[in-house]
């Protein structure tokens, strides 16, 4: 009886290869696992993420790039649910650290993997808008007159370092709380210690 090869489509396609991507991601790392596994996993042939991927490349960049614009919808949801601009700036560091816990594949794709070259462009301007929402949630602190003056980029990069920190040490098991209440209420710590709040 003649052998037959597993079908192209089976629904969304691409859907079905991210999610297949994400968590052999979860299992393996951002660079252990290959579009072959990812097929497999997906129910497809070998060569049907050609269909959507150049390459391993791209289809990390697909991955990135939709961390980056949950990440950036989190950030500007947690805002615009504050009426002080400093705790808007605040919220979003919070819903930035919230992400990294609930996304962790997402969030060692964006960070960790070594994108570059056409590929990674729409990745860039995803990441380009959540560093720009984050920038505009520090002017609008220093215009309220609740941040400290000074250079808005150094104190975007500032808040950045700072959850950014907290993130990465959370979801890699470095801090000694492992739920996430325990998480999220050091991180409140870490932000309203570190923030430099005009007095």
């Amino acid at each position: 009886m003649k052998k037959t090869s597993k079908p192209y489509h089976h629904g969304n396609l691409r859907e079905a290869l991210l999610e297949a991507a994400i968590a052999l991601i979860a299992e393996v790392g951002p660079m252990a696992f290959t579009l072959r596994e990812v097929a497999r996993r997906a129910g497809v042939s070998h060569n049907a993420p050609y269909r959507h991927f150049r390459d391993k490349e791209d289809l990390m960049t697909a991955v990135a790039t939709e961390g980056y614009r949950e990440l950036t919808v989190a950030m500007q949801e947690a805002g615009r649910k504050q009426a002080r601009a400093l705790d808007r700036l605040k919220y979003a560091g919070l819903a930035y650290i919230d992400f990294a816990l609930r996304r962790p594949e997402h969030f060692a794709v964006m960070f960790d993997a070594p994108l570059s070259g056409p590929a990674h462009y729409e990745s860039n301007q995803a990441a380009k808008e959540s560093f720009t929402t984050l920038v505009g949630y520090v002017q609008g602190a220093q215009e309220a007159c609740e941040l400290a003056a000074g250079d808005t980029l150094e104190h975007a990069y500032l808040a950045w370092t700072m959850v950014h920190g907290v993130a990465k040490l959370a979801i890699t098991g470095r801090l000694p709380y492992r739920a996430k209440p325990g998480i999220m209420k050091f991180a409140t710590f870490v932000i309203d210690q570190s923030l430099p709040v005009r007095r």
